[in-house]
């Protein structure tokens, strides 16, 4: 591997034009890709084989005006005055009607004329009829809403007649509706404001889907490009690994976009593969210029040789480093979720662009600067710092940590195990408009709604009724029947009749709990249950969903696959140590590092964004439940980016072991030699990903957050304490083998060995035959 890497890095840097122009091609087609087939994002995640999800497609088959996207609306009236008066009722009427006018809204007016030539209006008046005498005489605190005594179709209104809800379908599922339709929707309805003091605030599914880099992001990249400068010590070596990190980037993200036209992208996959990218760029690119600055300084070398060796090193780590990543992302694929799998294969596309990148254009690049990678100035100053011994702060640092390696440890082991206890309490959901911040449209929204009509309006859930009886038809009486056996349910605000077929009937029925509330999962885990009551009266079996549904069938799917998950990926990456460091300990020491970082992360991770710990600090009001699919990317990304570091610092201690160092000595001379990098390689990704911290979807913010805290965590507690305490404690036995085992596993030669004793005996050969002619 080394020498075939050795050979590929003279070439590039010989011969630069061919590279770059190569690279700059590729660049080419993904824009021009983009520009023919443009750019199509998703805000579906669905969740295949879940019970809502079974529920959606039978009624996009069955019933496909059921099956739509949903949308709301909140009018507010002004403090202490009503919306019922004439110039406010006309002004909203205007606008329903209005919405009702569009092309991919349903009209309840058409609806209704289909349903009655077809005799369903009059069953299903029937059906409400006999609910209503059932017994459930406790009237809502709202009603329609009258205009001359006519209910205006889809809108109620508040008690005291301060707050309105509209509420409409649209014709197509929610992943389809473009944002013109979302905008026309929108435009319609703030009409209403004007001449009326009336305030209009757009529900949370009505959003736009956004994509884009902000200014936090950029702050991230300007911290990132200052280490640089520090790290490397001129502008033309700090500017490279942020050239080839944006090109990787560009194409990585760029070619995802140039292909979503025809495959289905969530909006946070191109962020995700962003944040990845550029953190993972810059940082293999640092590695690699690093290396070969150091060949230049210390060991006299032109810049093609130290170039060429730098990459037949540093980029055989950078390989097996980006290897692992590109592992740990690609385990997702076995969850056999759909949306998961995009992100993971667009996210490890893009980091296995950037290793590409890293080991092709960057000594191409390096072949164009040549010899002013390093100044005059910067090789007096090595050379003079190189004839005295290092004695800085890294030397300080981990000779102080080799001496109290035990209390290091148990330390450690203490202050991570208290930062994860707040993980038992973690609760997972789709954060939403109950934690956006206050300042928002969707959280006003949210609101209004909780005070005008109960929490549970902002999550409807969709009920499918369908006879156990195969022969069995749906009547009337059974509609009615089930209504009353739904309003007797405990934790039930409201129920109603959507539509019926001669095989199934739907019902809206509102919780009197909020979407995220445990007490709405428990109520629609009782739904489902073949043992309800109502349900075994009736001889029925309930379908649930709606968009709280697959958020609960979401966590627990989840929760259900993510041990698998992280059993997968630990093995594949303990087999990929195992090889890289030709050890046992090594890798089954890394993997329990990683494991006490992940659960502190997540720990301190739930503090902040569950319980709300400094949360005016990272920018956001309210605590709420963490993504549901974070975990499972967080530790995909986390342990594919923590061997890295792992990879890098003790392929580094291996080296001193391989050439001569002993026992505590190689540790220290090989903590040395990377450690100074390796922490500007983990200030720059916490740079690049806390840059997200401050994006103002809730969803990114907390990936963002998870991932900065996961690196800060493994790079400076777990990876500079925890593996140099632990290496002094093994030793030489950190490099053993069983015999049996060393004779069957290939030698990658990571550290380079043999190909810089291959270099050493021909530099040595000229002077040989030489010797012997004379």
């Amino acid at each position: 591997m080394s020498t075939l890497l050795y050979k590929l890095g003279k070439t590039a840097f010989r011969k630069p034009g061919y590279f770059i122009i190569g690279w700059v091609l590729i660049l080419g087609i993904v824009i021009s890709m983009i520009s023919i087939n443009g750019v199509h994002i998703s805000s579906e995640m669905k969740i295949e084989g879940t019970e809502s999800q079974k529920v959606l497609d039978q009624l996009a088959e069955e019933l496909p005006a059921a099956s739509g996207g949903q949308g709301s609306v909140v009018f507010k009236a002004p403090d202490n005055e009503r919306l019922d008066t004439p110039e406010r009722l006309g002004a909203i009427m205007k606008g329903v009607s209005e919405v009702y006018g569009l092309e991919q809204v349903i009209n309840p007016a058409d609806y209704a004329a289909e349903a009655s030539s077809a005799g369903a209006s009059a069953d299903m008046s029937q059906a409400a009829g006999a609910a209503a005498q059932s017994g459930n005489t406790t009237p809502p605190p709202y009603g329609p809403l009258m205009v001359e005594g006519v209910p205006v179709p889809g809108v109620l209104i508040s008690s005291d007649g301060s707050i309105a809800l509209f509420q409409f379908q649209f014709t197509i599922e929610q992943s389809a509706i473009t944002q013109d339709v979302f905008d026309s929707v929108i435009q319609s309805v703030m009409k209403v404001e004007q001449g009326t003091n009336i305030t209009v605030l757009p529900g949370e599914t009505l959003k736009t889907v956004s994509i884009g880099v902000g200014s936090a992001e950029i702050v991230g990249l300007v911290i990132a490009v200052i280490v640089l400068l520090i790290t490397l010590g001129s502008v033309v070596a700090a500017g490279l690994p942020l050239v080839t990190a944006l090109l990787g980037v560009a194409i990585g993200v760029g070619g995802a976009f140039s292909i979503s036209k025809f495959i289905e992208m969530p909006s946070v996959t191109s962020v995700l593969a962003l944040m990845v990218g550029l953190a993972v760029g810059i940082d293999y690119a640092l590695f690699i210029v690093n290396r070969q600055r150091r060949m230049i300084i210390d060991q006299r070398l032109s810049a093609q040789e130290a170039t060429a060796r730098a990459i037949g090193t540093s980029g055989s780590a950078v390989f097996f480093a980006g290897l692992t990543v590109i592992i740990a992302l690609c385990g997702m694929l076995v969850i056999g979720l759909a949306f998961l799998s995009t992100m993971a294969l667009v996210a490890a596309a893009t980091v296995l662009i950037n290793v590409f990148v890293a080991l092709t254009l960057l000594p191409a690049l390096l072949g164009l600067v040549g010899e002013r990678i390093c100044s005059t100035k910067a090789r007096e100053k090595g050379t003079q710092s190189s004839k005295t011994s290092n004695h800085g702060i890294a030397d300080r640092w981990v000779k102080f940590v080799i001496k109290n390696r035990w209390a290091a440890i148990i330390a450690i082991v203490v202050i991570l195990g208290f930062a994860a206890t707040p993980i038992t309490k973690m609760e997972m959901g789709i954060p939403g408009a109950s934690s956006a911040n206050l300042d928002t449209t969707a959280r006003q929204s949210y609101d209004a709604i909780s005070e005008g009509f109960g929490e549970g309006f902002n999550g409807p859930l969709i009920l499918v009724a369908e006879p156990n009886n195969s022969s069995a038809q749906v009547t009337p009486e059974l509609v009615g029947g089930l209504m009353m056996g739904l309003q007797s349910q405990d934790n039930v605000a409201q129920v109603t009749p959507l539509g019926m077929t001669e095989d199934l009937a739907i019902f809206s029925l509102i919780p009197k709990t909020g979407p995220n509330d445990v007490t709405t999962k428990d109520l629609v885990n009782d739904l489902r249950s073949a043992d309800a009551s109502f349900a075994q009266q009736n001889d029925v079996k309930i379908g649930v969903t709606g968009l709280t549904a697959v958020n609960i069938d979401m966590s627990a799917k989840l929760a259900q696959v993510f041990p698998i998950y992280v059993g997968i990926i630990i093995l594949l990456s303990l087999i990929i140590l195992l090889l890289v460091f030709r050890s046992i300990i090594v890798p089954i020491k890394a993997t329990i590092g990683f494991l006490l970082s992940i659960l502190a992360t997540f720990g301190i991770t739930t503090a902040v964004f569950q319980w709300g710990w400094l949360h005016s600090l990272f920018g956001f009001d309210t605590g709420g439940p963490l993504l549901s699919f974070m975990p499972i990317i967080v530790t995909g990304i986390l342990y594919g980016l923590a061997m890295d570091y792992q990879v890098f610092l003790v392929s580094s201690m291996r080296e001193s072991y391989v050439h001569g160092h002993r026992g505590r000595e190689s540790v220290v001379h090989g903590y040395n030699q990377v450690s100074r990098v390796v922490v500007a390689a983990a200030v720059i990704m916490v740079s690049v990903f806390a840059g997200f911290i401050f994006t103002d979807d809730v969803m990114i913010k907390q990936i963002g957050f998870t991932l900065a805290v996961g690196i800060l965590i493994d790079a400076f507690i777990i990876r500079m304490g925890l593996v140099p305490a632990t290496m002094a404690i093994f030793g030489d036995k950190a490099w053993t083998l069983p015999k049996w085992l060393d004779r069957i596993l290939p030698n990658l030669d990571v550290e380079g060995e043999k190909l810089i004793a291959s270099l050493n005996a021909s530099d040595q050969a000229p002077s040989n035959s030489g010797s012997k002619n004379k």
